[in-house]
């Protein structure tokens, strides 16, 4: 799931995808059902260098490849159906990604630069000490109920070893220490996975991807479901 400024009622059926590139970039694609009676954001930690500037985040529009996690899972012998239930500097660059703004904050203190209602609370990043010195990707989301298209962004990772996963939940401005988890994991990397068939370029379209995706690469899937640890999920990458 992610971090969420405000209240959501519902949010279900997550897919992310994870590729770290040779030039020590790591891309991540982002989809899920959510359900929200007002605007906010959805926030994602991201362990870039300190001090990235404001422009070190390349958000990708894949809004015309709504499809991208379903032809993904092609590649795999069974399609796990969703789960339904629940001197002030200058104001942060917000770029139009599809349907949806988007923003990267360097810092915790660069919050101050956004609008309030896309912030979390102080109090819930003194809970988690570990993105002290993270940078943040910022998605505006409008109110009801919503599948979104899938979010896609490039960032410079500060550990190209590990593939990294945003998974950690605050929904309510509260770090719980166990939250139910909805996710299906991609990557292409030895990670112990279930593995497609074939290269990715046999089931999806390399041309709508935009080079988020390798055509000669296998893509590897775990799907994670039930109540587990409230954290990210890192996975180490093999020669």
């Amino acid at each position: 799931m992610c971090c969420f400024s405000g209240n959501v009622s519902r949010v279900a059926n997550t897919r992310i995808f994870g590729r770290v590139t040779p030039n020590a970039t790591q891309i991540l694609v982002y989809q899920m059902e959510y359900a929200a009676e007002s605007d906010l954001a959805m926030i994602l930690p991201l362990p870039t260098p300190p001090h990235a500037a404001d422009d070190a985040v390349r958000f990708i529009d894949l809004s015309a490849y709504p499809e991208f996690f379903t032809d993904m899972e092609k590649g795999f012998p069974y399609t796990r159906q969703p789960v339904t239930g629940h001197g002030r500097k200058p104001q942060l660059q917000v770029q139009t990604v599809g349907s949806f703004d988007a923003s990267f904050v360097p810092s915790q203190k660069d919050f101050e630069r956004l609008d309030a209602r896309f912030r979390l609370p102080a109090d819930a990043w003194k809970e988690l000490p570990e993105y002290d010195d993270f940078g943040f990707a910022v998605f505006k989301l409008r109110a009801d109920a919503h599948t979104v298209h899938p979010l896609a962004f490039e960032f410079p990772t500060r550990n190209p070893q590990l593939l990294y996963f945003p998974t950690v939940h605050i929904h309510d401005g509260h770090v719980a220490e166990e939250a139910n988890f909805d996710h299906d994991l991609y990557c292409q990397a030895r990670a112990g996975w279930l593995r497609s068939y074939n290269g990715a370029g046999s089931f999806m379209d390399m041309e709508r991807a935009q080079g988020v995706v390798d055509p000669n690469e296998r893509i590897s899937r775990m799907t994670v479901q039930g109540m587990h640890p409230n954290s990210d999920i890192l996975v180490g990458l093999r020669a």
